[in-house]
């Protein structure tokens, strides 16, 4: 019996074999035909052009990659430019609001003094000129019949605390029904 599996394998791989050869035939011939003239071209590289070589003298000049370049010295809290406003006084209630959410909604007027009314959550304050208001140590320097003038100190971008010019305008009622 095992002479009998020896042919029979024998004949299969012959007929495999065989069908192999001619399979796809006609495939392979119309590729070869196909791409009988295309040839692929690759543009060449373009050229490197060499850069002048610049020696690097230091000398006296300033280390680029030195912390000081990067992060400047700070300034001791004491030397920080223009009047520093006071950080330990009694804060009014005023100044816990921010400027553009306050109204000033009327005048009141004793003799020469005039006194605004501010009106912040719903809640009415009276000031007077001397008295802080919004977020920027704003103290009010004038009060006339159309607006608040207040002369805030906020710091920049160095440190500094700079004075700045800042107005609040009267506003007007709406009709109540």
């Amino acid at each position: 019996m095992s002479k009998l599996a020896l042919i029979m394998a024998v004949l299969a791989s012959l007929v495999l074999s065989a069908c192999s050869s001619e399979e796809h035939q006609d495939i392979k011939l119309w590729m070869n035909e196909v791409t009988k003239d295309m040839r692929g071209r690759v543009p060449p590289l373009p050229e490197i052009k060499p850069f002048p070589i610049v020696s690097y003298e230091a000398g006296e000049l300033m280390d680029p990659f030195n912390s000081a370049k990067i992060e400047p010295d700070k300034k001791p809290e004491s030397s920080g430019g223009g009047a520093k406003p006071d950080l330990n006084r009694f804060r009014e209630p005023l100044e816990s609001y921010p400027l553009d959410s306050l109204k000033m909604i009327g005048l009141i007027q004793k003799g020469r003094m005039i006194n605004a009314i501010i009106m912040a959550d719903k809640k009415v304050y009276t000031v007077k000129i001397g008295n802080y208001m919004g977020q920027n140590f704003g103290i009010i320097t004038e009060i006339t019949q159309s607006e608040i003038k207040l002369r805030e100190q906020v710091q920049d971008a160095s440190g500094d605390w700079v004075e700045r010019a800042s107005s609040l305008q009267l506003q007007e009622q709406e009709a109540q029904k």
